[in-house]
């Protein structure tokens, strides 16, 4: 079912759009309810250490390939921490975990790590970048969004509490509904938080513009980030016509359409002094139109809520007038075949640099087939067994011989398998912009680990911020300590971002972005040489050095690579630098350390995780 050809597809999807055959009848792989795999049964001798091992495995073995070996322990160490805090290891934790040498120290290091409140931090980022997160509202005027950060916090808090992902989802799609549902005497203002999911989408607060149309752009936004979020759908295509490839009609793009016209965007006090944007559900819903080419001026056929039938059998019972909870209950109900198989992709691209679909945004007919359709159906009946918990599936994924593997590149499988896709090897990924700040930050002992409140604003150039809202509002800069906090508190302005992150490719918080972008660029070495957050961390580190190995340029030289990198230096980094130390010294003792601690921290192994 996985293999079949796009053509055979394409031509069934002809005869769905004349109504010749039914949904059921297009044979692609996303739109069938996940199959029941029995894991495959390999010899343990090949490093087999959960089910994902032997998927993996499996495929390996009928390629005719071995797994790599495992990473060293160092490096398989600062791995598994960057990529569930987002920070680096400290040396008293690298010191901790080589000294522990008993069979379960790995998966002690891995509990730790999920039970702390980085954790949460880490991994709302990747979700901020699904909901279109920033501060502030788009388009020219772009005006601040104080609150915002209401919403922030509380994704950080479902990560770190582990919230099922069915319930993360319902808060989020109809949050403000189901505190109408669970009404308490008190209510739990929390599910009105979540509700602002949808009010991160742009709102146009220029003079003369015409309300009615942006406020359609607002709802078809709505529409195509829950299908790229929830259902790894390209929904936003059905706006003017029928989907092209997948099986969505424009009358199903605009009965979708409809259970946002059924709320109102609302602002209601959550605790004392704080505000949440939130929704709450119209007296009277606006009628929805089919809009005639996507034009929101010519209406066409009258319609109303109603699920996307054309790409899942799924039919879920609900009342004649169903709302945006009878929608949410639809996406995550465990028969739909599309919602458990993105959200394990999404959590396996974040631990491999590449999802077992490499289309994250597009499981249609037109997005790449699983590079291992076996264990993505897996992943996703384990997902829901667990009970949709996170935690459990990133604990299963980074404890497997898999994740473990080293990434060197093996020269046999440079032609045969380029990128990686039968995962023979760990993929090497550059970092964050967000991770590099937080980690020159962390290397020079100035990281403020500050949880949760409202964001901080950078330096940045009057002129610019000028520019950035047309002049129609200004603000201060901060100072002081909350400008060393985590770049996920760092004040995210839609028209002039600060200039450090889209660098470093961050994500544009004006659409869904599934994963970003990774480039290695001139400006970006440029930046790490240049910018004031690298060059103050490396002064920072410089004069920490200094104070705790006075006249010792070797200890030095040690002390920067296991903050920056997490090891020992090698015997030739080791003399190349004392060599450079001494020659700096000469001309200007007092840049000598500041010059060697800024070349460990341009290392490319401090710019990539192994």
């Amino acid at each position: 079912m996985h293999r079949l050809p796009k053509l055979i597809r394409s031509i069934a999807l002809i005869f769905w759009f004349l109504g010749v055959v039914s949904a059921e009848s297009i044979p692609h792989w996303a739109f069938q309810t996940p199959v029941s795999q029995r894991v495959p049964v390999v010899s343990k001798a090949n490093g087999i250490r959960t089910p994902v091992d032997a998927f993996i495995g499996d495929r390996l073995a009928k390629e005719g390939i071995k797994p790599s070996v495992p990473a060293d322990r160092i490096t398989l160490f600062r791995r598994l921490t960057l990529d569930l805090t987002g920070l680096p290891p400290q040396p008293a934790e690298v010191d901790a975990f080589a000294g522990d040498r008993t069979e379960a120290a790995y998966e002690r290091q891995v509990e730790r790590l999920l039970n702390s409140p980085r954790f949460g931090e880490r991994w709302a980022r990747h979700w901020l970048d699904l909901a279109r997160y920033a501060d502030s509202s788009g388009y020219q005027v772009d005006r601040e969004r104080p609150w915002a950060w209401v919403y922030r916090d509380w994704v950080v808090r479902s990560f770190n509490r582990d919230q099922g992902f069915d319930r993360f989802s319902l808060e989020q799609i109809a949050g403000d509904l189901l505190y109408e549902e669970e009404r308490t005497p008190r209510g739990d203002p929390d599910l009105l938080i979540a509700a602002g999911f949808h009010r991160m989408a742009l709102s146009n607060h220029e003079d003369g513009i015409d309300a009615a149309e942006f406020a359609v752009r607002t709802q078809v936004d709505r529409v195509a980030t829950t299908g790229t979020a929830w259902l790894g759908l390209t929904l936003g295509c059905a706006e003017c016509h029928s989907h092209k490839y997948d099986p969505i009609s424009q009358r199903e793009f605009y009965q979708f359409f409809a259970f946002f016209n059924t709320a109102e965007e609302a602002d209601p006090t959550v605790a004392p002094g704080v505000t949440a944007y939130s929704f709450r559900q119209r007296r009277e819903a606006l009628k929805t139109f089919v809009h005639i080419r996507g034009d929101f001026l010519r209406r066409g056929e009258e319609v109303r809520p109603g699920f996307l039938l054309g790409v899942t059998s799924l039919r879920q019972v609900a009342p004649s007038a169903p709302t945006r909870l009878d929608l949410a209950r639809w996406i995550v109900s465990p028969e739909n075949p599309l919602t458990a198989r993105v959200a394990v992709n999404q959590i396996w691209l974040h631990l491999f640099g590449r999802g077992l679909v490499s289309t994250t945004e597009d499981f249609g007919i037109r997005g790449e087939a699983p590079s291992h359709p076996e264990l993505l159906d897996w992943l996703a009946n384990e997902f829901i067994r667990s009970g949709w918990s996170r935690k459990h599936l990133i604990r299963l994924i980074v404890c497997s011989a898999t994740y473990k593997q080293s990434s060197e590149v093996r020269l046999e499988l440079k032609e045969r398998d380029p990128k990686n896709r039968l995962l023979a090897r760990q993929n090497r990924i550059r970092l964050e912009g967000e991770v590099l700040r937080d980690s020159a930050l962390a290397a020079g002992g100035v990281l403020n680990l500050e949880l949760g409140g409202s964001a901080f604003r950078a330096e940045m150039a009057e002129d610019v911020k000028w520019l950035g809202t047309a002049g129609a509002w200004i603000w201060t800069d901060d100072t002081g300590p909350v400008l060393n906090r985590r770049s996920l508190y760092m004040y995210s302005q839609r028209t002039v971002p600060h200039p450090l992150l889209p660098v470093f490719d961050q994500a544009n918080p004006n659409e869904a972005c599934t994963r970003r972008e990774r480039s290695n660029t001139p400006l970006q070495a440029l930046t790490l040489l240049n910018n004031s957050t690298f060059v103050d961390s490396a002064r920072s580190l410089a004069q920490r050095l200094a104070m705790q190995n006075p006249e010792n340029p070797r200890e030095q030289i040690r002390e920067a690579f296991r903050r920056c990198v997490g090891r020992d230096p090698r015997r030739i980094e080791t003399i190349r630098l004392e060599t450079l130390f001494k020659q700096v010294q000469r001309i200007d003792p007092s840049q000598a350390l500041f010059m060697m601690v800024q070349i460990v921290m341009n290392l490319d192994e401090f710019q990539n995780r192994d």
